[in-house]
Formats: structure tokens, C-alpha cells, sequence
């Protein structure tokens, strides 16, 4: 399995897409630490990851749109069925790598922390809090986004209904209050306030190994058609 987490973490800086993640976060990201130290003159790092939180939305189909949706269009997709590597393998290691483009890019962030520590004392244990919910939606987002792409052959369609999927969760708790603990981003928005809810830690997990059990089950089923 390593050997494609390998194979796929290369193919995304072989190919601009892993820099054009980076690069569009941190560019988004800059803007936002502007504004919150410079114009507010705010010197909470967590703060900036609210803005950041809004930013993955839109830019996390970068990373997963081609996962699945690529390769059955250009007629790959056969080798990957014919591999001796299992389809429940293929498929984490599709996941682990695009999660370790997301890691990289939350590393490239302390650079922003660095600079804050200049102007002031953020709380590197409220930073950590907020990374690791920042990591928890990122890999919310990523499983459902290789789920959007395993059922269609069309890039833009699995980026469509990855960001429709994610504004929708936005506005259910404006729908119904009781709608509040399926919104991921909302979830999120307890880690920047220093707060590691094991509750709220486990819908993340749970909701990323369903997507990531759905895509699976997906795959299976195209495999057995064949």
C-alpha cells in the first residue's frame, strides 16, 4: 500500500496540483493574517484558521476531484482493478496522501505562528488544538470529496457536488438547531477556542471512515461489473 501512498503523493507535485493547493491556501491565508494582526491587530493564531476552515472548502476538490473521477476517464482505472493491491488499499492510500498534502501545508503555517510570537504570546497549546481540528475537517472533507469522485467519471461534476455538500452543511444549523452536530465546520469551531471534545473528535473520525467505507464499497461494486 505504501508503494502508491508513494506513487500518489509524487503525482501531485509531478503535476501542479499540489502547489496550486499550497499556494491558493497560503495566498488566502496571508490575506486573513493580514487583516486579523495588522488591521484588527489581533495576535491569535487560532483566529485565522476560522478564515482557513472557509478556505478548505473550495480548494479540498483540488486535491480529490481526479482521485477516482480521472483515472476511469482516461482508462486507468483497469489497472487499478487488476492490481494485486486490495481496493480497500487502494483507497486509503489515496486518502493518505492527499491528507499529507494537507499536512505539509499546516507545517508551512507556523511560519505565520513564528511572526506572531514577534508582535505578541500566542498559546501554542490552543495553536496545536486548532491544527489537529484543522486536520480532522481536512480529512472529513477529503473523504467525502474521493467519495464525490468515485461515482463519476467527470472532474468538475465530483468538485461540484464536493463544495455544494460542504455549503450545505454550512447553513443546517440555520434550517434546525438540532441539525447543529451534522455541520463539520461548526464542529471545527470549538478547536480554535482550545477545546478537544472527544465527542465531537469521534463524528470527524466517524464521518471519514464512512465516506472512505462508501467509496470502497463503490469501487467494489464497478470491480464486480467488470
Amino acid at each position: 500500500m505504501w508503494a502508491v501512498v508513494k506513487k500518489e503523493f509524487k503525482s501531485y507535485f509531478l503535476s501542479p496540483i499540489g502547489y496550486v493547493f499550497i499556494g491558493l491556501f497560503l495566498i488566502m491565508f496571508s490575506i486573513f493574517f493580514y487583516t486579523d494582526v495588522f488591521y484588527y491587530g489581533s495576535v491569535k493564531f487560532e483566529y485565522i484558521f476560522y478564515s482557513g476552515a472557509t478556505i478548505l472548502t473550495f480548494i479540498v476538490p483540488v486535491l480529490t476531484m481526479r482521485t477516482f473521477a480521472e483515472e476511469r476517464k482516461s482508462g486507468t482505472e483497469q489497472l487499478l482493478m487488476t492490481s494485486p493491491l486490495s481496493i480497500t488499499g487502494i483507497v486509503f492510500a489515496k486518502f493518505i496522501a492527499a491528507t499529507l498534502i494537507v499536512v505539509i501545508t499546516e507545517i508551512c503555517t507556523f511560519m505565520y505562528y513564528a511572526i506572531l510570537c514577534h508582535y505578541g504570546k500566542p498559546e501554542i497549546e490552543t495553536a496545536l488544538a486548532t491544527l489537529l481540528g484543522f486536520l480532522l475537517l481536512a480529512m472529513s472533507y477529503i473523504s467525502f470529496g474521493m467519495l464525490a469522485s468515485s461515482i463519476t467519471e467527470n472532474q468538475i461534476i465530483a468538485g461540484v457536488i464536493t463544495i455544494g455538500f460542504f455549503i450545505i452543511t454550512w447553513f443546517m444549523p440555520n434550517f434546525n438547531s438540532a441539525l447543529t452536530n451534522f455541520s463539520l465546520i461548526n464542529i471545527f469551531s470549538k478547536f480554535p477556542n482550545g477545546q478537544i471534545d472527544i465527542a465531537d473528535t469521534v463524528t470527524f473520525i466517524t464521518f471519514t471512515l464512512m465516506c472512505i467505507l462508501l467509496t470502497i464499497i463503490v469501487m467494489q461494486r464497478r470491480k464486480s461489473a467488470k
